[in-house]
């Protein structure tokens, strides 16, 4: 290093620049006499902060508040992929430059001039500085004012292949053995850099707040999240902090060192954790889904979980909503959601409801198909012949699967009518397939009510089969309807309908009206006297209207039969 001007040296460039004649010498040595009184203003050692002004190949310049800037000469900073400028940095003059440049440091520690000094340094266990000259045998030569010998692992570099790295560079070391008689001294850097760290990490720590955002570099992986360096103090960002969306595991999304931007959640000063996340830094999808979904809208989204109950589906990231799995079929069918649909498969559902507040949402995949019970009057007629198979039977009767969604079910008094059941099980089996007969349909409360016994033959499809148009058959009166209807029973559970002719209606509407009316006195004197006067005639004419009372028995000749109506028409055969 140049020796420093003197005074003697300032006096006489200005003597000179003041005896000259010429203007631009005055102002060329009035320039060098200013540079050199501003050197020797600088002394050595002299600590400072500055601004990173620009960063070149040959050094980093730094405006330390002087008329000229300093260098730090490129070999001596640490991390100069760090820097950049605007940033303030603290430094330390340790002269000057060819260039007339404060040359830099970024050791800010004294180096001992004479043994006294080391020997105080040492007694205090100051931190001195020196450079490091050459690699030797075990370790590196360094000199603090006089040669001195620092052990290898005591150097703070961790690669032995990396030793030779440190030639050259202006160290921060601690003297930790001096022996003045034989010119022995050993110094340890490794304690000054681990107490540098320690150091850094507390005033990081300190200077952390909740709510900070700050970059980060991913150091490590774990099944639950990732520790985060934050300069010095790491940070959990936990699996479920890392975005709205579910992640499966932290490798997923990141990798180590990756340079994050997280924002401080937490932090506990008494275990010294820090909380980290980085879906804080974006919007909350649960914010905006009320307004961007209602109750009837469709939506596409992914299966992304299935549980016993229902299915996840991810609308977008982080806004999954629940497909329960009464909401996948219109069947009653007790289903697993792993019947329906498979993880990873885009599917169409309804909203059926939202709650942002409990971050809920709720959808409809049956809603989404249609309701098929919208056309089951067309789909199922009453009196149409269906068949299936019964899906679970209880006291009162089986239920049988129609297909898509829908489903039937045969009480048991419509099972069969050859006996009388108490429980479907005694003829029927699960899994077994039935043909039956729809004789009912409640839309309001979705179900039809199947028959089985109604496809069986009956006493009636048996005496149609039996019989043909033109017969005559024996019947008895079970009941007179009006003047011109009569109910007649043929066989057991077989009854046909009579209708008379005019005549036989006049007669059996007086027949009816004398049975329902007391005669009096002048009627029966009249009637007396008629079959006196008129004898045998009266009672012939009477005899060619006869009469029609309930229980009677007579013949009557079928006129029509009807098998789908299970009808029969007849009338009455005159004896």
């Amino acid at each position: 290093m140049e020796a420093r001007p003197s005074q003697r040296m300032i006096s006489e460039t200005v003597e000179k620049a003041a005896v000259s004649p010429s203007v631009s010498d005055m102002e060329q040595n009035f320039a060098e006499a200013l540079s050199a009184f501003e050197q020797q203003q600088a002394a050595p050692d002299e600590a400072l902060e500055g601004t990173i002004i620009a960063i070149r190949p040959e050094g980093v310049y730094v405006n330390i508040g002087r008329k000229t800037e300093g260098v730090l000469p490129i070999e001596r900073v640490q991390n100069v992929e760090a820097l950049k400028p605007g940033d303030r940095i603290a430094v330390a003059i340790r002269g000057w430059t060819a260039e007339g440049n404060y040359e830099l440091s970024t050791v800010q520690a004294e180096r001992p001039k004479d043994w006294s000094a080391l020997e105080a340094a040492f007694a205090e266990q100051r931190t001195v500085s020196g450079v490091v000259t050459e690699a030797v045998k075990g370790g590196l030569r360094v000199d603090i004012g006089v040669p001195a010998f620092m052990p290898a692992s005591r150097s703070g570099i961790r690669e032995m292949a990396e030793l030779p790295s440190l030639i050259g560079q202006e160290i921060r070391c601690r003297i930790t053995k001096l022996d003045v008689g034989r010119e022995d001294v050993v110094v340890d850097r490794r304690v000054v850099l681990e107490e540098e760290e320690r150091r850094a990490k507390e005033e990081r720590f300190a200077a952390l707040q909740e709510g900070d955002v700050v970059r980060g570099r991913v150091r490590s992986l774990t099944d639950f999240g990732a520790f985060v360096d934050l300069g010095g103090v790491d940070g959990l960002l936990h699996v479920t902090d890392m975005s709205w969306h579910r992640v499966s595991k932290p490798a997923d999304l990141l990798q180590v060192g990756q340079e994050v931007e997280v924002k401080v959640l937490r932090i506990n000063r008494d275990n010294r954790r820090i909380s980290l996340g980085m879906k804080q830094l974006q919007p909350d999808p649960w914010r905006l889904a009320a307004e961007k979904y209602k109750a009837g809208d469709r939506v596409r989204g992914k299966v992304v979980r299935l549980t016993e109950f229902g299915a996840f589906v991810e609308v977008e990231p982080g806004l999954d909503g629940l497909i329960h799995v009464s909401e996948m079929s219109w069947s009653r069918k007790s289903r697993k959601p792993s019947d329906v649909v498979k993880v990873g498969e885009t599917v169409e559902a309804v909203v059926l409801s939202l709650n942002p507040a409990e971050k809920r949402l709720s959808l409809g995949l049956k809603q989404a198909l249609g309701d098929p019970w919208d056309e089951v009057d067309q789909r199922f007629p009453i009196g149409t012949v269906v068949e299936g198979a019964i899906t679970h039977m209880a006291n009162f009767g089986a239920f049988v699967d129609l297909g898509d969604g829908f489903e039937g079910m045969i009480h048991v008094g419509d099972i069969t009518r050859e006996k009388r059941l108490n429980h479907p099980r005694e003829v029927l089996q699960q899994g077994q397939v039935v043909k039956a007969a729809v004789v009912e349909i409640d839309r309001d409360r979705r179900r039809i009510r199947l028959s089985m016994k109604q496809l069986e033959p009956t006493q009636v499809d048996h005496f149609i089969q039996a019989h043909q148009v033109g017969d005559v058959v024996s019947g008895r009166i079970v009941e007179i309807r009006g003047t011109d209807r009569m109910r007649i029973e043929l066989g057991e559970g077989v009854f046909g309908s009579c209708r008379l002719k005019m005549e036989e209606q006049g007669e059996n509407s007086s027949q009816t009206s004398s049975e329902s009316a007391r005669p009096d006195l002048a009627t029966l004197t009249a009637q007396l006297a008629a079959k006196w006067k008129f004898g045998g005639v009266a009672e012939a004419a009477t005899q060619k209207k006869p009469s029609y009372k309930p229980g009677q028995v007579r013949k009557f000749r079928i006129i029509a039969l009807d098998p789908e109506e299970k009808k029969i028409q007849l009338e009455p055969v005159e004896s």
